[in-house]
């Protein structure tokens, strides 16, 4: 095994936390990582993991090594993308995870469309709205809604989507129709807990060109989009978020919108990656083919 094929392998076993993971990762035997890291320490005259009977850890030696090779491979893999001859595009695995129901509306419906355009991608995708650690998951890049908390990433605004207050028809039958934001706060909601803190997330309205935040009462919190139109549709009280995933209920009556002249920001949709990662050719086509496809939903 050359010293880049060795760099490569063991920035998985960092990233992975296992020689087993990153040996299947990679289709090579188990024996043969092994051997690869004990020569690879052998060269540097250091010990770069700690091994544990559950987890390999890099040591201070390790992490050092490791961001050096991160970014030597982004450089080596930039400067053969430069120099490839025309017409050829972009070759291998790319790790990404995305958002369960922006995936399920906008990128998976036309996602043949991305293999026709790079069909020497392999794309191996993850859903859902965890946290997730880019860099030691080994995940390339990730699509997600909302506001950003983690600056650390490189971040590329790819759609803005128009949020909407609604109820059920039936709801509103039985409890009356708000017609102020202030008038909003006698009525149930069906709250929607944020992935990071757990807690319900506040009602936003822009007043007056001010955003205003409100906590309503209800009987069901949720953590699942598909839950919180499910018991919206079960007239168990407000819901508020992006308009495309009630559209088709509010275009055949079953919700209606409440408070539109006082709707808040519209939800920003980004595609976040690490920095190391931003050279790579496999990561660039993604990024910019989501954007495209999102550009088209905002």
């Amino acid at each position: 095994m050359d010293r880049l094929d060795a760099m490569r392998l063991f920035t998985r076993i960092v990233e992975l936390g296992s020689f087993t993971r990153a040996a299947d990762d990679l289709q090579l035997p188990r024996a043969t990582v092994t051997h690869a890291v004990q020569q690879l320490e052998k060269r540097l005259g250091t010990r770069l993991l700690q091994r544990t009977t559950r987890h390999v850890s890099p040591t201070q030696d390790g992490e050092s090594y490791y961001e050096r090779c991160l970014r030597l491979l982004a450089d080596i893999e930039e400067t053969e993308s430069a120099f490839s001859s025309a017409g050829s595009s972009p070759k291998g695995k790319l790790r990404v995870d995305l958002q369960g129901t922006l995936a399920k509306h906008f990128v998976l419906p036309v996602i043949a469309q991305f293999f026709e355009r790079y069909p020497g991608i392999e794309l191996e995708i993850g859903m859902g709205d965890r946290l997730v650690d880019l860099v030691r998951e080994g995940v390339d890049c990730v699509l997600r809604a909302g506001e950003l908390a983690d600056s650390s990433m490189v971040a590329r605004r790819v759609a803005s989507l128009q949020q909407v207050t609604c109820a059920s028809r039936e709801y509103l039958a039985r409890h009356g129709t708000p017609e102020t934001v202030e008038a909003l706060r006698g009525h149930k909601a069906v709250n929607f807990l944020s992935a990071r803190s757990g807690k319900p997330l506040p009602f936003d309205f822009v007043v007056d060109g001010t955003t205003r935040s409100m906590q309503l009462k209800g009987q069901v919190s949720v953590s699942d989009a598909d839950a919180y139109s499910a018991c919206c549709a079960a007239h168990l009280g407000f819901i508020q978020l992006p308009r495309y995933h009630v559209d088709a209920r509010l275009k055949d009556g079953t919700f209606c919108e409440v408070l539109a002249p006082w709707r808040p920001e519209p939800m920003p949709v980004s595609v976040l990656y690490p920095h190391h990662r931003q050279l790579s050719p496999r990561v660039r086509v993604f990024v910019d083919w989501l954007a495209e496809v999102m550009g088209q939903a905002a």
